[in-house]
């Protein structure tokens, strides 16, 4: 067994999905459902007697608790966040509440659930923390990628409070001995992303004749991870990765926004032409930046690989075909989520 956070979100069920369709340990699935949780996206574990989801937030100590000792997970992997930088820009108080906070309270009740333990469960046990490439801040156009040793320069709310929860699981593996695992991933993309992000934004954008907004002058350099190879890459690490060590996950695939897009747009023309016959570019529009936007992310994850033999499966050529033709297939899914309240936050940061 084990316990996953943030299960209903977009990395976090993409994992869950992925978990028990490689294998059959059962999981106890904990999120809050907040505006990017979203249960629809576990629908297909509706009868699933493998996953038992519970409705609930981690910074409720009594709650986990009382999840820790019912369960008995041999590990948990903590993807419960806060994680919009726009967001954060505008209410950053939720982002400290959810991200530190919670993952102070969580980290407590499993440090007492582990020091229960016998010997042997607790030296099997694994406590895995997924975090961001945004708390090492920005680089130049030519620096080397984030390594793990980078210093950290968090520029954003968000980032700074992902920094925080680093840090916190950082200490609690050096003053507690809790086996704790972390991993700081690039920018992923594919099913069920929550549309506010670039990608899923611009995807629905132009389906629905919308303009596909661009912050700037679109050349902020991302590295791009297909989710499902982000979630292969958190699977390894939880088998054979050096307790108290941190591995950085990327695609290997450095994109600017800009191009990004015109990618996207080159797929949808393929899979689903406009019926002008003009292509999906043409509704490329440049908007505003936003405050403090870092240029450039970069990550190395030649650890993950020397030390793990881990690589992702996907370019973004055919990561960014697959998510296109999700979002084609799945329009009840899109429509589902796309609210009145989806609209008025689109509307509020890149206008009508």
């Amino acid at each position: 067994m084990i316990l996953v956070t943030g299960g209903a979100g977009f990395i976090g069920s993409n994992f869950v999905l992925d978990w028990l369709a490689t294998g059959d340990e059962p999981v106890v699935n904990l999120d809050l459902l907040t505006y990017a949780g979203n249960p629809a996206n576990l629908a297909s574990l509706k009868d699933d007697s493998r996953h038992t989801f519970v409705h609930g937030d981690i910074a409720n100590a009594d709650l986990l608790d009382k999840l820790l000792a019912q369960h008995q997970p041999r590990a948990v992997i903590h993807f419960a966040a806060e994680s919009h930088v726009d967001r954060s820009i505008h209410g950053p108080e939720a982002f400290v509440q959810t991200n530190v906070v919670g993952s102070l309270r969580l980290l407590e009740a499993v440090r007492k659930y582990w020091k229960g333990m016998n010997a042997e469960a607790a030296a099997a046990f694994r406590f895995l923390h997924v975090s961001t490439d945004e708390v090492y801040g920005s680089l130049e156009k030519d620096a080397p990628a984030f390594s793990e040793t980078h210093p950290y320069e968090p520029n954003s709310p968000y980032s700074a409070s992902k920094a925080a929860s680093d840090h916190l699981v950082r200490a609690y593996h050096h003053t507690y001995g809790l086996p704790t695992l972390t991993t700081n991933c690039s920018n992923n993309y594919g099913p069920y992303h929550f549309p506010e992000k670039l990608i899923p934004l611009c995807i629905h954008n132009a389906l629905t004749g919308k303009p596909l907004p661009i912050y700037g002058d679109g050349q902020q350099i991302r590295d791009w991870l297909y989710v499902s190879d982000h979630c292969s890459a958190i699977r390894r690490v939880l088998e054979a990765g050096t307790v108290g060590q941190t591995y950085n996950v990327g695609g290997w695939n450095e994109k600017a926004n800009l191009d990004v897009v015109r990618t996207l747009c080159t797929a949808l023309d393929e899979l689903q032409p406009r019926a002008d016959g003009q292509s999906y570019a043409q509704q490329i529009t440049f908007v505003a930046d936003r405050p403090g936007h870092d240029r450039r992310y970069a990550i190395d994850a030649s650890k993950l690989e020397r030390e793990l033999g881990w690589r992702p499966a996907e370019t973004f050529e055919t990561g960014i075909a697959k998510t296109v033709r999700w979002y084609l297939q799945h329009q009840a899914w899109v429509d589902n989520v796309t609210s009145g309240a989806y609209r008025d936050w689109i509307g509020q940061h890149y206008g009508d």
